[in-house]
């Protein structure tokens, strides 16, 4: 995998590195674990004949942007004389949710006596992100020659999750006809399974609870990861072994049997599966030993365990939302002091956290119209103070047409307003969980909201936020802060429920964690990959989260045709 740093920015030496360090430690930013492996199978059609006597033989080269450098990481193998290539070879690469990772796939002719790219004809190349060929699972795009001009060939690139370990297995267990170890009573029996290791350890998969007073016990039906039970190997040895639980824990042994997930996996379509439980010293010691009872697999189910790349490219929308706060602690926008200054040539911090933000999350939106929302500000034509006003000062339709959008209407709105206060965002918290309210009617995952909050110091109204946030737990939204500026914001960090679980006013705990804060200055000289790394790294799970703790489901990818455009 390409090198994966953060661009330096000249600095003094000694603040950078406590900038790097404290980002590195904080976010993991040198080691960050990839979300998920993604595998990408190519196609092309429509490839011109340019030598008149043969057709071509085409590769193509896959390239990854770094730094600014398009950095080659792999290429197909040759096809000889082939205008309509489908290749075999399967690019995988390590996908991350909080990075722009640009692709360029180039297309080229290789000459037929070797297969180097020095003599070879370049035909022309397609450019896009990987989170674009997830989000459509099958991105088709024509080539573009060298000068600029399209050409008519189209390369199609399908993008599959390299699935791992993480289904979970529910096993059902039982048993007759075991030993009895009691002599007043009947044995108190319980099973134990353990995973033989490659280095002959076993570890502890399960442990059921004890049946007492029963020979024929029947367990209750537990779950274990695939990954826990077998390491996804399902010819590995498990250890399973019948006990009969003594009070004083020393349990007398009843005896075991050796099994493997293949052989549960019959019991999948409803036959049970069977196995003799022996006790080595008895059918050593004794003549007409069979066994110590049997226990049996009634029924073993597979649960697949939803990833955030099933939903996505099931047709999950991300929804993304901006909130901006104009409030006068931000300082006169004509003023060069102020964090609304618009320098000719230097974005300020709103426009830097938007856009590295803002990037990111319109590769998983089709029609990439962004509502931009202010708070905090007198606005025309009465100039009464509002926290939720359209930016572009249309509140029938406050969507924006892309980042470059958003940020034309920031500039354009920032004249006309009075910048005042105070500085209260439950209001526009609660406007997108109106949104996000309606698509839980739905039952489907087709759209998960994300509501982008860039202030510039402590929130006046932490009632009410807390308790519109705990309200917004229940729904498909995340919540992401950025502070903006050199204020103190020690008490936003209690809205971030990583320290402790965040409670309403009265109480109520948050169903789960959907808010992320960060203060802008500690990226302020890293680059704009790092602070939306920094601020996305969680929305994966959040989003997996909810739809897992609601039982939906993603669609499966045939449910769900794209008919989303992109341009050559």
């Amino acid at each position: 995998m390409l090198e994966r740093r953060i661009q330096k920015t000249s600095c003094p030496t000694s603040t950078m590195t406590d900038i790097y360090e404290s980002a590195a430690n904080s976010l993991g930013l040198f080691s960050s674990p990839c979300l998920t492996k993604v595998e990408l199978r190519l196609t092309c059609k429509g490839i011109s004949d340019r030598d008149a006597l043969s057709k071509p033989d085409p590769c193509i080269v896959l390239k990854m942007q770094s730094h600014g450098q398009w950095m080659e990481v792999d290429r197909t193998e040759v096809i000889r004389s082939c205008v309509n290539p489908t290749y075999s070879k399967v690019f995988t690469l390590d996908f991350y949710f909080e990075e722009v990772q640009r692709l360029r796939f180039e297309l080229y002719d290789i000459n037929s006596s070797h297969n180097g790219l020095k003599e070879a004809d370049f035909l022309g190349s397609v450019e896009c992100t990987l989170g674009q060929i997830i989000s459509q699972r099958k991105l088709s795009k024509a080539l573009l020659r060298p000068g600029g001009t399209v050409g008519k060939a189209i390369i199609t690139v399908s993008a599959e999750e390299l699935t791992g370990n993480d289904d979970y297995i529910e096993l059902s267990f039982s048993a007759r006809k075991l030993d009895d170890k009691d002599f007043f009573s009947k044995s108190d029996p319980f099973l134990e399974i353990y995973r033989v290791n490659d280095d002959a350890t076993m570890q502890l998969v399960y442990r059921t609870e004890t049946v007492m007073n029963n020979l024929n016990p029947v367990w209750k039906t537990f779950k274990v990861s695939l990954n826990s039970l077998c390491s996804g190997d399902h010819e590995r040895k498990l250890q399973c072994t019948v006990w009969d639980w003594d009070s004083n824990g020393k349990h007398d042994y009843i005896g075991e049997f050796e099994a493997s997930f293949k052989e549960m996996r019959g019991a999948i379509d409803g036959r049970q599966v069977q196995w003799l439980c022996i006790n080595p010293k008895y059918r050593t010691k004794k003549k007409n030993y069979r066994n110590s009872g049997i226990v049996i697999l009634n029924q073993c189910k597979i649960i697949k365990m939803h990833s955030f790349l099933d939903y996505i490219m099931g047709g999950c929308q991300i929804q993304f939302t901006v909130a901006i706060d104009f409030t006068a602690s931000n300082g006169d926008p004509r003023n060069s002091c102020s964090l609304h200054y618009i320098h000719p040539y230097q974005p300020n911090e709103y426009l830097k956290a938007l856009v590295a933000v803002g990037e990111i999350c319109q590769d998983y939106d089709s029609d990439k119209m962004f509502p931009a929302f202010g708070f905090g500000a007198r606005i025309p034509p009465d100039y009464k103070i509002s926290h939720d006003f359209a930016v572009n000062f249309n509140k029938e339709n406050p969507e924006c047409a892309g980042i470059q959008g958003l940020v034309e209407a920031y500039q354009a709105c920032l004249p006309k307003l009075q910048l005042y206060g105070p500085t209260n965002i439950a209001p526009i918290i609660q406007k997108v969980a109106k949104s996000a309210s309606q698509e839980v009617h739905t039952k489907e995952a087709m759209q998960y909201f994300i509501l982008l909050i860039l202030t510039d110091g402590v929130i006046t109204d932490m009632a009410d936020t807390r308790e519109a946030i705990v309200q917004a737990s229940h729904l498909p939204m995340s919540i992401i802060i950025v502070g903006i500026g050199n204020a103190d914001f020690s008490d936003m960090q209690m809205l971030d429920g990583d320290d402790g679980i965040l409670r309403s006013p009265k109480g109520e705990p948050v169903l789960r964690d959907i808010v992320q804060f960060v203060p802008f200055r500690n990226f302020k000289h890293a680059s704009p990959a790092a602070l939306a790394k920094s601020v996305l790294a969680e929305v994966p799970n959040q989003v997996v989260d909810y739809y897992n703790s609601k039982g939906i489901k993603p669609k499966v990818p045939s449910e769900y045709q794209s008919s989303r455009p992109f341009g050559p």
